[in-house]
């Protein structure tokens, strides 16, 4: 009667914290076991006693402070120094500055929606389509969730109890291979269509755009930096991030103004809220899942079916597929890895670093698929292009998504590398 019941509260619509908190209430109600009762709120706290989950709100914040800050732009303008005189630079401009916010905000959603705004007006003004345009601005926010930091991967690090930092590191390698893959789809779509070709700044606005760029450049160094040479955690690394955004944004550009910080505060407070009572609903769905004994039930299955790694990658990336474009992609590895993970580990011996880019990688692809595809519909918002118009300039962006999940699948050191 549970999983009926966890499956239509979903399919209604009802928030996926909320699904998982009231099934498991269901859960003690069914089980008669109502002694559970007394230490239902001392689990879902317990949920949050982590460390790590600080991270979360300070990383928003510093996104938030970039955005106020002006640094979007100047980043923008440094890519157009390495990438901005080729045949379709703008596209290759909006991939690597995707890079760059990637390595900052660590969000696909809010990515898309500060690149889609900046970027797609710029493209449609030099003769590209605007559903390319929209689609490419898209595709960039495909790189948030494995270039660190990632929210997704601060996530998955705390439940699956393995060092962040070393998460961050697993999603080097991918993240790069990623914006390679996207580099080549805009090369051959560029030839097909004929792309306009860019101009090159001339080496005194190229020495200037790189200049002013430096000081945003420090937030990306100090969080990698940090986290990568054991001067700080991740979450220290994300409060010296967002402390170094507001001096900069503040005192070198001058575009932050401290009367907006309690706005900044107020929108960093709202959005973490909800991803932090997911996890802690999650901790306590997490009884459901031990007393049915569902990752057991589900190994026996799955090896049943077999016993080779990779193939058990690829049904996961299936299952996953499936999954990330019904469910938001956080809500989504708060709900799936505590299943899947001890199969892959257990069971295939598969590292949780591998496992995990993979997971987030995928679910994030709902972000830019229909039922749902949240991202879809901000970058079209944003844009002022129909989702329709944007899904056909997607699709072979799409398909290099799919290849590289083959890729990191079939060769586990892709991930595990440099951990």
């Amino acid at each position: 009667m549970t999983p009926l019941i966890f499956a239509f509260k979903l399919l209604i619509a009802v928030p996926v914290a909320l699904v998982l908190a009231l099934t498991a209430i269901w859960y003690i109600w069914e089980s008669g076991n109502t002694v559970l009762y007394d230490s239902y709120a001392q689990k879902m706290f317990s949920g949050l006693e982590n460390y790590g989950l600080l991270a979360i709100p300070l990383f928003m914040l510093t996104g938030e402070m970039m955005n106020e800050g002006g640094m979007t732009r100047r980043l923008i303008n440094a890519a157009r120094v390495f990438v901005g005189g080729f045949r379709g630079g703008l596209a290759y401009i909006n991939l690597l500055a995707n890079m760059f916010m990637a390595a900052i905000i660590g969000s696909a959603t809010a990515q898309i929606a500060v690149m889609a705004r900046a970027m797609t007006p710029e493209m449609e003004k030099e003769g590209y389509d605007t559903g390319f345009a929209a689609a490419t601005t898209a595709a960039g926010g495909l790189l948030a969730p494995v270039i660190p930091p990632s929210m997704m991967f601060v996530i998955y690090g705390v439940l699956a109890q393995i060092p962040i930092g070393e998460m961050f590191l697993a999603g080097i390698l991918p993240g790069l291979l990623l914006a390679g893959a996207f580099a080549t789809v805009i090369f051959v779509i560029g030839i097909v269509r004929g792309f306009p070709k860019g101009d090159w700044f001339s080496g005194r606005e190229a020495l200037s755009a790189l200049l002013w760029c430096l000081p945003a450049a420090l937030i990306p160094l100090a969080i990698i930096g940090g986290i990568l040479f054991g001067i700080a955690t991740p979450t220290e690394s994300a409060a010296i991030a967002s402390l170094i955004a507001f001096l900069i944004g503040w005192l070198v550009y001058g575009e932050l103004k401290p009367r907006t910080l309690f706005e900044m505060f107020r929108r960093t407070a709202v959005n973490a809220s909800m991803i932090i009572f997911m996890i802690a609903a999650a901790n306590v769905f997490g009884w459901v899942i031990i007393y049915e004994a569902l990752p057991q039930k589900l190994a026996a299955l799955i090896t049943s079916v077999t016993s080779d790694p990779f193939l058990f990658l690829l049904i996961v990336n299936l299952i996953l597929l499936c999954v990330g474009m019904l469910i938001d992609g956080i809500a989504a590895v708060i709900l799936i890895a505590p299943i899947l993970l001890p199969i892959a580990m257990n069971d295939y011996d598969i590292s949780p670093y591998q496992f995990g880019v993979v997971m987030c990688l995928n679910l994030v692809l709902g972000l830019l698929t229909p039922p749902v595809g949240v991202g879809l519909y901000i970058a079209s918002s944003m844009s002022g292009v129909s989702p329709g118009r944007i899904l056909k300039s997607l699709w072979p962006f799409l398909l290099a998504v799919a290849v590289i999940l083959v890729l990191l699948s079939r060769f586990p050191w892709l991930s595990t590398a440099l951990t």
